[in-house]
This record gives C-alpha cells, sequence and structure tokens, in this order.
C-alpha cells in the first residue's frame, strides 16, 4: 500500500513538472536564456560566475511568466486548435488561478534577478514581458502588426545578456538587437505558415499578406536579407566593441545565405515542407550565429 501511495505521489509531481514545463514552454525559455549568455559573454570584459547565474534564472523568469500569462490570456483560444488544445489550462489540469501565480512570481523573482544585475537589465526584462502580455498577445487577433510587435521582446535576450555584463546601451547592443529582430521575421512566418490553418481555427492573424502566397514569401525573403547583412556590419567596425573577424563573418555569411536559400525554396513552392524547411534553417541559424559571435570574441 505505502508502495503504490509513493508511486501515485511521484506521479502527480511528475505531472505538476511536465505542466510547469508547459506553461513556461521550456524549450523557448531555454532558446532564450542561450541567446542572453550569448550576448553576456560577448559583452563582459570578465566573466563572472554569479552574473552567469543571475542572468540565466532572470531571463528563464522573464521568459516563463510572458508564456505562463499569454497561456491565461489566450486560453478560450488554445482550446480551439489542435496544437494547443492539450495545454495544461484548456486541458483543465491547471487553473487559472494556479497559472497566474505562476506567471507572477516568475515576473517578480525575474526582474529582482535582472535588477541585481543592474537596473536597465531589470528595465529591459520588465518592457519584455509588458510587450509580449499586454501588446503581441491581444494584438495576434487583430492585425498580423502582432508580429512587428512581438519581435521587440523576442529580441530583447541577445541584446539584454551585453546590458547585463555592461550596464551600458549603445551600438553593440543595439545591434544583437537588430539581428534578432530581423530574424525573427522569416522564423515566425515560416512556422504561421506551416500552422496556418490552425492558427485561423483560434483566430490568429499571422502571416502578413493573411494568405500562403508570394507576398508573404517575398517579405520573408526581404527580411532575411535585412537579417545578413545587418549580422555582417561587426566585420566592417561600425559597431564599436562588437567585433567580427573576416572568417567568422564568411561562416555567418555562408550561414544566412543558407537560411536565404530555403526562403527562395518556399517561394518558389509555396508549400507547408518548404516552410518546414526554412523554419529549421532558421534555428540553426541563431543558435550557431551567436556560437560563431561568442568563439570568435575569445580567439
Amino acid at each position: 500500500m505505502k508502495s503504490a501511495v509513493t508511486t501515485v505521489k511521484s506521479s502527480s509531481w511528475a505531472m505538476l513538472f511536465t505542466d510547469f514545463k508547459e506553461i513556461t514552454k521550456v524549450r523557448l525559455a531555454v532558446s532564450v536564456v542561450f541567446s542572453s549568455l550569448a550576448g553576456y559573454f560577448l559583452g563582459a570584459y570578465t566573466i563572472d560566475l554569479f552574473s552567469v547565474v543571475l542572468l540565466a534564472f532572470g531571463g528563464y523568469c522573464m521568459v516563463g511568466a510572458s508564456n505562463a500569462f499569454n497561456q491565461v490570456i489566450e486560453k478560450d483560444l488554445d482550446a480551439l486548435m489542435k496544437r494547443t488544445r492539450n495545454r495544461p489550462i484548456p486541458s483543465g489540469r491547471m487553473s487559472v488561478g494556479n497559472a497566474m501565480t505562476i506567471a507572477i512570481a516568475m515576473t517578480l523573482l525575474g526582474v529582482m534577478a535582472l535588477y541585481v544585475l543592474s537596473p536597465k537589465t531589470a528595465m529591459f526584462g520588465a518592457i519584455s514581458i509588458f510587450l509580449y502580455t499586454c501588446v503581441y498577445t491581444p494584438l495576434k487577433t487583430v492585425t498580423p502588426l502582432a508580429v512587428f510587435v512581438g519581435a521587440i521582446p523576442g529580441a530583447i535576450p541577445f541584446m539584454l545578456g551585453w546590458v547585463a555584463a555592461t550596464n551600458d546601451f549603445g551600438i553593440e547592443p543595439g545591434t544583437l538587437f537588430m539581428i534578432q529582430f530581423f530574424w525573427q521575421f522569416p522564423h515566425f512566418w515560416a512556422l504561421g505558415w506551416m500552422l496556418d490553418e490552425d492558427y485561423k481555427r483560434g483566430g490568429f492573424k499571422m502571416l502578413p499578406t493573411g494568405k500562403k502566397d508570394k507576398g508573404t514569401a517575398l517579405q520573408i525573403i526581404l527580411y532575411t536579407i535585412w537579417m545578413i547583412v545587418i549580422s555582417l556590419m561587426p566585420v566592417f567596425g561600425f559597431t564599436g566593441r562588437l567585433h567580427l573577424s573576416i572568417p567568422a563573418g564568411i561562416i555567418v555569411l555562408l550561414m544566412g545565405l543558407a537560411m536565404l536559400f530555403f526562403a527562395f525554396r518556399l517561394y518558389e513552392k509555396r508549400d507547408n515542407s518548404s516552410a518546414k524547411k526554412l523554419m529549421l534553417a532558421s534555428v540553426s541559424y541563431i543558435t550557431l550565429m551567436q556560437v560563431v559571435y561568442v568563439i570568435d570574441s575569445f580567439i
């Protein structure tokens, strides 16, 4: 009997942990933490382990809180979509009250952790939560321009790391912000292309033209080109302390051109398979680009 009770308790804790990961979108949160740490390593004169831990914790809380608030606001719409109907709230596994408790607690913990690093870091973290929750989320059912608003909090983490390391906002973190800002559009429009039918069930307006047409694909190409151009600016010495060597610049350029190739393929074929390949290429690009930047800064 005792063994059975222990098994049930273990199963309950496992389910709670699984729901916590879902309400905070753990994979997205980890990718954001990765971007923040990359920015920190680029900006830091010396690496401080305590600061790294605070940034990782605060960054996770920042994204987790945004996602929890988002799922509270969109609970009824999530229930309409195949992709999201099994999330903790629409499935009934988690109450709105519990989700709000998680969101508020993570907001407070995240802002406090980032404030210890610097007030500017906390300010940008708070701005990110506000824009994602109070502007981007409500706009998703109103206009495709929501993606432009959502790209702002999505681009903050890479910049946030530099600000956390230096307590300064200038051309360097501004450049990191712009790289990830323009990257958002091909990434999310490719995702929106794949999930267009599901998004329409929830009433979300994600694609720039509202359709899976050449106009949307052309905008994906143009924003990919802008992303490539800005990611290469540090090669030419326009970006203060943020430098990129010529060999590293060539690697970043080739990765960007590979992503651009998939964008052109989407323009040509306009199918979900091409959109998926572009989405996967975009995920590979942002991760590897940040790795190249960091490695190059230490060589």
